[in-house]
């Protein structure tokens, strides 16, 4: 799922007819100020951030004037929030009111598999400790206002007001593709979407050009140059999977132990991950080559994960008894690690364990092709499959000798 910024679901919005703040998004201080010149205060600045959580973490601030507006607007594109810098920053005229919650989301349950609206007529940062209305909208009739006044009746003032609003709001959820939109505050009585968050489904991104987004991810934060590279890799070539993340973009503490990590198979890779970080060792990143990917997609993606800086150990944690045909994985290794061998030097530990379909053929490939090479390494077959802390245990141990040697 793709994450959209405030701005970007506020438009939406405003597109619908739903009422928002007035707004401007500012890149730099100069651009605040000039904006907050054309507006009334009191205003409110926030940080344009993919993060959940903004007010807690001082990423909105409240400010009076425009010598307040300077201070906190510095603050905001100065600060880290949870690790990350804003390159935009709204403002926008302060609302008041009575505060609600509205969000819709797609409910997987077995027994709903269907939009769900969530509302509240207790919004706010805390609005998981109030009472919140549940409906299923039945998405070959749509929302159904009269039902749902008929659920709110007696909880709030103006009930038609509600469902008018979530009608608009459920066009702009329907029209965006999206998983979740969601409002928080929702200003009563005037019907004002104080705060917007939508996610949108990565499958129907290609739908939106105008949301420009240039790679379809669930992510808190910008893509690194890498994962811009291997989503090219994914886009370019429908054959399996070639999913790439950075968990940690700079690795120069060598007390850490920073693995490339080279999962198969979802699930089964993350319980390999897991204990990986159990016993001690920290990611630089996760990556899955599942579906049966050919060599060439799998060879690309080892690249970019061997492309990361201070990487001590590569890990392929195929831990799964996979159907397809692993020899392509085998290949690919193969061909990446003889490339990289100067780069790597004497001893990089690699540890492999890969299971499934042409397993034995897959073995004899890579024991043929790294055995003339400077490296460490060790492969594994269908009997550690369901044993991670043992795949875990061995990437220390040469980790441990690479270091000493």
């Amino acid at each position: 799922m793709v994450k959209l910024y405030e701005y970007q679901g506020k438009e939406l919005l405003k597109k619908e007819g739903i009422k928002v703040p007035e707004f401007f998004v500012a890149e730099n201080i100069e651009q605040l100020k000039e904006f907050a010149e054309k507006m009334n205060p009191p205003f409110v600045l926030k940080a344009q951030l993919l993060i959940s959580g903004r007010m807690k973490a001082g990423a909105v601030k409240f400010a009076s004037n425009i010598r307040e507006v300077e201070e906190y607007g510095r603050e905001l594109f100065e600060r880290q929030f949870k690790g990350f810098k804003a390159k935009k920053v709204l403002i926008e005229q302060a609302v008041s009111g009575e505060e609600y919650y509205a969000s819709i989301i797609v409910n997987p349950a077995y027994n709903v598999k269907a939009p769900e609206i969530l509302f509240s007529p207790y919004g706010g940062i805390d609005v998981e400790e109030h009472e919140v209305f549940r409906f299923v909208v039945d998405y070959k009739k749509g929302f159904d206002k009269t039902r749902f006044m008929d659920l709110i009746d007696g909880q709030v003032g103006d009930p038609e007001a509600v469902a008018d609003f979530l009608e608009k709001l459920y066009s702009v959820f329907v029209k965006a593709d999206a998983r979740i939109v969601e409002v928080n505050p929702l200003f009563s009585p005037q019907m004002i979407a104080g705060d917007c968050k939508i996610t949108v489904d990565d499958s129907s991104v290609f739908r939106h050009p105008e949301f420009d987004i240039d790679l379809p991810r669930d992510m808190d934060r910008n893509p690194t140059d890498l994962e811009r590279v291997a989503w090219e890799i994914e886009e370019g070539d429908y054959r399996g999977t070639a999913y790439f993340v950075q968990l940690n973009t700079d690795c120069k503490d060598k007390k850490k132990g920073y693995i490339a990590f080279h999962g198969i198979g979802g699930g089964a890779s993350m319980l390999s991950a897991d204990a990986m970080i159990r016993k001690g060792l920290v990611l630089a990143n996760y990556a899955d080559s599942s579906g049966n990917p050919p060599a060439s997609k799998i060879y690309k993606l080892i690249k970019v994960i061997m492309a990361q800086e201070g990487i001590e150990g590569y890990v392929l944690a195929g831990s799964v008894f996979a159907s397809q045909e692993q020899w392509h994985h085998a290949h690919a290794v193969v061909k990446a690690f003889r490339e990289l061998e100067n780069k790597l030097g004497e001893g990089f530990p690699i540890v492999i364990l890969l299971a499934g379909n042409k397993e034995k053929e897959s073995h004899e490939i890579l024991k043929e092709g790294l055995s003339k090479t400077k490296f460490r390494f060790e492969i594994y077959g269908r009997d550690y499959i369901y044993d991670p802390d043992f795949i875990a245990d061995r990437v220390i141990k040469l980790v441990e000798e690479y270091r000493g040697g």
